[in-house]
């Protein structure tokens, strides 16, 4: 066996790897010249230098060191994939559960808003069912306001009563003709509610809490007008 075929044979024989990458792409069957010699006398190794039989197997051995790298690198590429697609389906989930917390606590509000709604209604029905009086008290007359009030507002419709006619039902402005508890002006407009406005508290409870509420949202909108502005 010449020195060049038993050098082949033993390259290839150690680590078919690094024989195929040594390789300079001599073809099998190719007639080598003088250099090609000289290449694999100073250390490179030729195709043509490994004996046939051993030609296969250094080219299977290179292609299956290129099917490894590639599987390596698809299952690299597959992993990251599947890391951002999970963290794109944490994103939408989180959103979507903010979503539904947004959606119920509107729904909540909603419905709260409804039911003092309905309980402002009802307490403004029982309005009528006060019996008329000649004459009231104060003390009455507040409590008149409160079956009629919704309680977290009370406070803010009491104040604004107490700086517009100190409770006084009959408080008449002597400079603008304004009347009432709220000093409505002109005290006509009481009449929307009640003929009686002149004469019965309920109708004028009735008719400023309407005002408050259509005007400014509820009666504490309306006393943080009237502190701004001493007026509502």
């Amino acid at each position: 066996m010449s020195r060049i075929s038993v050098r082949g044979f033993a390259v290839a024989s150690a680590t078919a790897v690094t024989a195929v990458g040594s390789v300079v792409g001599v073809a099998s069957g190719s007639t080598a010249q003088n250099n090609d010699a000289e290449a694999t006398a100073s250390g490179t190794t030729l195709l043509a230098d490994i004996p046939v039989g051993q030609q296969a197997q250094v080219q299977t051995a290179s292609l299956t060191q290129q099917a490894d790298a590639q599987a390596i690198a698809a299952d690299a590429s597959a992993k990251k994939d599947a890391e951002e697609a999970a963290r794109k389906a944490a994103a939408q989930t989180a959103v979507a559960k903010q979503e539904k917390a947004k959606k119920a606590a509107e729904e909540a509000k909603k419905r709260e808003e409804e039911k003092a709604a309905a309980s402002r209604d009802a307490a403004r029905q029982e309005a009528t069912s006060f019996a008329v009086q000649s004459s009231y008290t104060v003390s009455q007359i507040q409590a008149m306001a409160r079956q009629m009030v919704p309680a977290g507002q009370w406070q803010c419709f009491s104040n604004i009563v107490n700086h517009e006619s100190s409770w006084n039902y009959k408080a008449v402005n002597p400079s603008s003709g304004a009347y009432g508890l709220f000093q409505a002006l002109p005290g006509s407009k009481m009449s929307s509610v009640g003929a009686d406005w002149q004469t019965n508290p309920a109708t004028q409870i009735k008719w400023g809490l309407n005002y408050m509420d259509s005007r400014y949202g509820s009666p504490c909108d309306a006393w943080a007008f009237w502190q701004a502005n001493h007026w509502y």
